[in-house]
């Protein structure tokens, strides 16, 4: 009788083939061929020879529906976000007396409130549907984004903006934590980063309408360029808010979304189950015992902190700050550095496709770091060769895919656990934010502008720290794959999926 030895998670199992396993060993190799002749197209997206057509329109169906709705509120959070430091170089600094530190103070408020809303916002999260707190936020801040127009000083701009934080505090969290219940992990990292990439769009669309509203309705009925912008931000951000109440299909066991079957829904727990992705449980004393006893919320708390707060806070804008400098155009502050956005949206979907496909996170997030860490350095000598600066800001934003992934990565860690994996993704961006609060305000002052040279200083120092902090992570849970605590990715092999090897 032939003797069979133990799997080993790093070899395939090899048995000594009788004469009834022939065909089963002929069938193995036809597979083995159909896996080397794989289409074009699949180093770019999913390809899974197994799916079931069914599967495959289910899939489509969530990106179409979840991908697009949650880009679409996470273009105008961030699109709300660029407005500012886009109507803080149109007209805004001047009219409302703003000379000072006054627009660090701007984004501290809307961080303290961001900060608040966290934790709350993912508990909620946890007790009431997606479909209804999300777009409930939404809504509210865009009344506070139109009365954002009406501010008459800096003080007023303060105000509004912690409540804006307030609101806002909801969606990134709780828009990864929806993801990653509905996607497995081959197929999340791309659907994360698109997601993320509507933030660069965001940023890019808020220069061209900045500039658009500026030459063309500034005085309008009364109003300076930049109040127009924030009416302009609320008005497409109205519909977007509505649609969310019919669309975000909330998660796989409560959904009832209109574009989900039966069997559907029944798919949806089953891919998350195969994967280790739990459903929702009672959230109690054990589950915050079960989380604060593992090194996850540690380490990767620590890792987004360094991430949130290497560079400076969204409305301090150093390339426009330089070009403002330089005496360029109102036109042309608010068009060139939507070029930087431009570089940050190719690398996010870039970085995505190659992580999915390589299904090592950790070697793509040290690339968006050492690119990063490059122009910051840069930036640091300041003096430079103008060349070389230009390049140094167009590739500030290099660093920026490493937060959708850290985010996915996140969400595969803790995958087992949905209750870790809400209450960790939370304290990952709470506890980021509560640094954000004041790092910025210390490092990126707006009365050290254009050269900030002890903010560049830092962030040279702060990607040096990311990339120290990226391999400590991946050290422990590839030791926690090893000694079995952590689920693996789909099959027990990263890089495959159901016994096919990814592109």
């Amino acid at each position: 009788m032939s003797e069979v030895r133990s799997p080993n998670p790093k070899e395939v199992l090899v048995h000594e083939l009788s004469a009834s396993d022939v065909a089963s060993s002929s069938r193995r190799e036809t597979d083995q061929d159909e896996k080397l002749k794989a289409p074009w197209w699949s180093y770019i997206w999913d390809y899974e020879p197994g799916r079931t057509h069914e599967e495959r329109v289910f899939i489509q169906k969530l990106d179409v529906f979840l991908v697009t709705m949650l880009s679409f509120g996470y273009f105008i959070k961030n699109l709300d976000q660029t407005n500012i430091s886009n109507a803080f170089v149109s007209g805004m600094k001047e009219d409302l007396g703003m000379n000072g530190n006054q627009i660090n103070l701007v984004d501290t408020a809307w961080t303290v409130g961001y900060v608040v809303g966290q934790i709350p916002s993912q508990i909620v999260l946890t007790k009431v549907r997606p479909s209804v707190w999300v777009p409930s936020c939404e809504l509210v801040w865009t009344v506070l984004t139109f009365c954002l127009a009406a501010a008459k000083t800096s003080n007023h701009v303060i105000t509004i903006r912690f409540f804006v934080g307030l609101a806002e505090s909801i969606f990134y969290p709780a828009a990864h934590t929806i993801l990653g219940s509905w996607y497995k992990p081959s197929e999340l990292g791309k659907r994360a980063c698109i997601f993320h990439a509507s933030s660069a769009a965001a940023g890019m669309f808020s220069g061209y309408l900045q500039a658009g509203v500026y030459k063309g309705l500034n005085g309008a009925s009364g109003f300076a360029g930049w109040q127009w912008l924030f009416i302009m931000d609320g008005i497409i951000s109205l519909p977007i808010c509505i649609a969310g109440f019919f669309i975000l299909p909330d998660l796989p066991e409560n959904t009832r979304a209109f574009y989900l079957n039966e069997k559907d829904r029944g798919m949806a727990k089953e891919r998350m189950a195969k994967v280790g992705r739990a459903p929702r449980t009672k959230l109690g004393r054990s589950a915050f015992k079960r989380i604060f006893g593992r090194w996850h919320v540690y380490l990767l708390t620590i890792l987004y902190i360094i991430f949130i707060n290497i560079g400076p806070s969204p409305s301090v804008n150093p390339f426009a700050l330089w070009l403002k400098a330089k005496g360029e155009s109102v036109e042309r502050i608010n068009l060139i550095p939507t070029a930087s956005a431009a570089v940050q949206l190719v690398l996010t979907v870039t970085f995505a496709i190659v992580s999915d496909a390589i299904r090592h996170r950790a070697s793509i997030m040290s690339v968006s770091t050492f690119l990063g860490g490059f122009s910051a350095l840069l930036l640091a000598i300041w003096n430079i060769p103008d060349g070389l600066k230009w390049f140094a800001f167009l590739m500030q934003k290099a660093s920026v895919p490493y937060g959708p992934l850290s985010m996915s990565w996140a969400n595969e860690i803790c995958g087992a656990d949905a209750e870790e994996r809400a209450i960790v993704i939370g304290i990952m961006n709470t506890l980021g934010y509560a640094f954000n609060a004041w790092v910025p305000l210390l490092t990126f002052p707006q009365v050290d502008s254009p050269t900030f040279r002890r903010g560049f200083i830092f962030s040279t120092v702060a990607f040096v720290a990311q990339a120290i902090i990226t391999g400590t992570v991946a050290f422990m849970y590839k030791r926690d794959q090893r000694k079995g605590k952590a689920h693996s990715n789909d099959v027990p092999e990263i890089g495959d999926e159901d016994g096919v090897i990814a592109p």
